[in-house]
């Protein structure tokens, strides 16, 4: 008899019996996608994985321990077959075919009358690769292709080669510390469907020359009315763009809400009646230190760690930071646009209380190809960053932490 490849189907789960006989790591690996298209779950196995286990006690599943019984797929409309005992597997696959439940199997494919696909989601599209025949089934290769395609959904690649989705209004994205593979997968797809893009001098700037040649980008420093003009000039160039009906990303650096005014720019937008999306982004407050090997928080070396704007000296007037409550603080304190304050930061800490050989890095372009740290101690951080030359963006980390690396026991 000919082979025949298996016929692709989605199943509407949703509230209908399922039964999974066997409690280990295939079931582990299997059951959040059940439960997450709403399926009623009934688990039969003698134990269970803990992570299984938890389901079962959060209430997401019904959990019958024994072991596998004639009947037990009586009325289900899907099975999944996993135990370790071949002749029980065997016995519920059979019981299937009779009852004309569709049963996938792991201990034997070719016995199955289902098999499960290599899935992944991208862009709102779920993705499912099957192997086109029984004698072709290696489950590396379905991956391979599985990946290859949700990652070309992710970031806009397949999206925009074959149907490029446009969106109306304003998506407001962060964009990471600044390497260009650190931005948020929705945050890459977004980019890949806009018409406009406004960027900050701080954004993955690499990102800018994968977009399509019709895309305008407009450099945000350089809008023109001057500093204090700056931040009217780019919400009334998102207001504009947007009304226009163009898809416009506002790129960011780091993550829109830490230090990046972008409140300010989703309270414009939403006063001008304009629909905005935000796209959280990774913070270099964690992620720069990170990047040399400097961890914020450590077992038993720092249990917070505090983020600070030094873009205002302790002994100007609108500073809004209390830098003598910050230096009672035993964690660690982690300080964005301090550079050229820095000297005067440290003077303040100490004055307050922290000891003047308190550990302090600084770390210059942090995740980008330009990256470098620099280490000094409070006492000394505003003569080293003069003679190292440490120019803006850096990141300053403050504390015990800094001397924590990956060789340091705990």
């Amino acid at each position: 008899m000919p082979e025949h490849p298996a016929y692709p189907v989605g199943l509407r789960l949703s509230g209908r019996r399922t039964v999974v006989l066997g409690g280990g790591q295939v079931a582990q690996r299997r059951l959040p996608a059940l439960l997450g298209a709403g399926a009623d779950v009934v688990l039969v196995s003698p134990s269970a994985t803990a992570s299984v286990e938890a389901m079962a006690e959060r209430g997401e599943l019904r959990w019958e321990r024994r072991r596998y019984a004639e009947g037990d797929l009586a009325g289900a409309w899907y099975a999944l077959i996993a135990t370790s005992d071949p002749v029980a597997n065997a016995a519920a696959s059979a019981e299937g075919e009779r009852e004309r439940v569709w049963c996938v199997r792991a201990d034997d494919a070719e016995a199955a009358t289902a098999l499960t696909p290599a899935t992944g989601r991208g862009a709102g599209v779920a993705v499912a690769v099957l192997s086109a025949t029984m004698h072709d089934r290696d489950p590396r290769r379905t991956a391979a292709v599985r990946d290859a395609i949700v990652e070309a959904l992710r970031d806009g690649s397949l999206v925009a080669r074959q149907h490029r989705v446009r969106t109306p209004g304003v998506a407001l994205v962060g964009g990471g510390p600044g390497d260009p593979e650190l931005i948020t997968v929705r945050g890459r797809r977004l980019l890949a469907e806009a018409d406009v893009v406004i960027a900050d001098r701080l954004g993955p700037r690499d990102l800018l020359d994968e977009l399509p040649p019709h895309v305008e980008v407009i450099d945000a420093a350089k809008i023109p009315y001057g500093r204090y003009m700056a931040q009217e000039a780019i919400n009334n160039a998102l207001i504009e763009h947007a009304k226009a009906g163009r898809a416009v990303v506002r790129l960011k650096g780091g993550d829109p809400f830490v230090f990046g005014r972008g409140m300010e720019e989703v309270q414009a937008l939403a006063a001008a009646g304009i629909a905005c999306t935000v796209v959280p982004g990774i913070s270099s407050t964690i992620s720069v230190p990170g990047a040399v090997g400097i961890p914020v928080t450590h077992r038993g070396v720092a249990h917070e760690f505090t983020v600070v704007s030094g873009h205002v000296a302790p002994d100007d007037e609108r500073s809004l930071v209390d830098w003598e409550a910050l230096a009672a603080l035993r964690g660690t304190l982690v300080v964005l646009m301090g550079v050229d304050k820095i000297g005067s930061i440290a003077a303040a800490l100490i004055a307050h209380g922290r000891p003047a050989d308190t550990p302090v890095a600084l770390v210059q372009e942090g995740t980008t190809a330009t990256q470098r740290r620099v280490d000094a101690t409070l006492g000394t951080v505003g003569e080293v960053a003069r003679s190292e030359q440490v120019k803006p963006p850096a990141v300053i980390v403050i504390g015990p932490v800094v001397r924590v690396g990956p060789g340091t026991p705990e």
